[in-house]
């Protein structure tokens, strides 16, 4: 008497093929058992998938996984099924682990049809093939899974590609287009109307990551921002409000370094914001440890961007101090005392104790300094030309 083989290790006992072979003639019954045993999980997101979707993918499924266990052949269109559905009901906005959980219920359904099928002898030949139904069935659920965790993070770099696209077009319309403003707030999610802050960064170690992680604090505090790269620096463009205020953003920001602007009022404000943070970050991010305000670094900012210019405006206000028959050293103190008096508040009594001196040895230095530069420190034109130049000449030393 021959004996037939025993099946192997690595595919179903022949019986469950067979038995794959009646339920798949049969699919349709499979399908309405399925649908009455996933109703429950279905009720999450039934409003997003119509239900000839929902039963078309669900016959295609079901057919993939019966001709898997049957060892059939598996058409082209079919074996694509898994990633079509997990693709697809991520662009439908499905929950993950909803449809997940749906799809591992194919193999109670599929298991439970075999069994309905089995005689009693059969049922024991059915226990052997059970890793089989299985394996397909997880086969079926990685697929969806993969496609869907791919689909998502595609939608997420659209999405961000689209937000950058329409903040490009706010920068180069320079807020002026109402409409333009109004569509703007719309896909950023921003209220054209409220106050923001803008911060930027220039590449370098810890500066651009340090952009990232203030984002992701400020987003997690419920901060409505915009992170975007604009001519190599890094900007971070946050909606202020109750919630999120200058001083929160500042201390996100602490020991990143950056320019911040001042708050602007208005989403048609932001360009501006955004070219006076990387005007400030341009003329102090090779000193900054931290964020600098704008208010804070205006004479760098305006000596940096005189170009060319504030090489001549150091020459012209402070070339006098270069006359033949001066000392470097009275040079230097006569700068010292004009540098002291700027930083103050303006009291030439406060001046002579920065630098322990006499109010009369101060006056005398001014009245020196006013001989060979023709700039008088006391009135207010000339303080204001002084402390540029001054600014301008660091910067040029530096």
């Amino acid at each position: 008497m021959h004996t037939p083989p025993e099946p192997s290790a690595s595919a179903p006992h022949p019986r469950a093929a067979e038995l794959a072979v009646e339920c798949l003639k049969g699919v349709d019954a499979l399908i309405g058992d399925w649908l009455e045993t996933v109703a429950p999980l279905r009720a999450h997101y039934a409003g997003a998938v119509p239900d000839d979707d929902f039963r078309e993918t669900a016959v295609m499924a079901f057919e993939l996984l019966l001709r898997t266990v049957a060892e059939l052949p598996v058409p082209a269109e079919l074996a694509a099924v898994s990633e079509r559905i997990g693709e697809r009901r991520a662009r439908q906005g499905v929950p993950l682990d909803s449809l997940l959980a749906a799809a591992r219920l194919d193999f109670r359904v599929v298991w439970d049809a075999l069994v309905a099928r089995a005689d009693d002898e059969d049922k024991v030949l059915l226990v052997a093939s059970a890793y089989h139904v299985w394996e397909a069935v997880e086969a079926h659920v990685t697929g969806i899974m993969t496609a869907y965790q791919r689909t998502v993070l595609e939608m997420g770099r659209q999405r961000e590609d689209e937000r950058r696209l329409w903040f490009d077009r706010l920068l180069e319309t320079g807020g002026h287009n109402p409409t333009v403003v109004r569509d703007v707030g719309l896909a950023l999610g921003f209220l054209p109307a409220a106050r923001f802050l803008c911060a930027a960064a220039l590449p370098g170690p810890g500066t651009g990551g340090g952009l990232h992680g203030a984002a992701a604090a400020l987003r997690s505090a419920g901060a409505q921002l915009q992170r975007q790269t604009v001519s190599s620096a890094s900007l971070l463009v946050v909606q202020l409000g109750p919630r999120v205020t200058e001083e929160t953003v500042l201390g996100r920001l602490e020991g990143v370094p950056c320019g911040v602007s001042a708050a602007v009022d208005g989403l048609a404000g932001v360009p501006r914001a955004v070219e006076l943070a990387v005007a400030t970050v341009r003329a102090t991010g090779a000193e900054a440890t931290g964020p600098v305000r704008l208010a804070d670094a205006w004479l760098d900012v305006l000596a940096a961007r005189a170009g060319h210019f504030a090489s001549h405006l150091a020459d012209d206000v402070l070339g006098g101090l270069r006359s033949a028959g001066v000392p470097a050293a009275e040079r230097e103190r006569l700068l010292e005392t004009v540098r002291a008096h700027l930083a103050g508040s303006g009291s030439i009594a406060e001046t002579a104790r920065a630098l322990y001196c006499h109010r009369n040895t101060v006056q005398q230095r001014f009245a020196r300094f006013h001989e060979l530069t023709g700039r008088d420190i006391r009135r207010p034109e000339d303080a204001a030309l002084l402390a540029l130049a001054l600014r301008a000449r660091e910067d040029a030393a530096g």
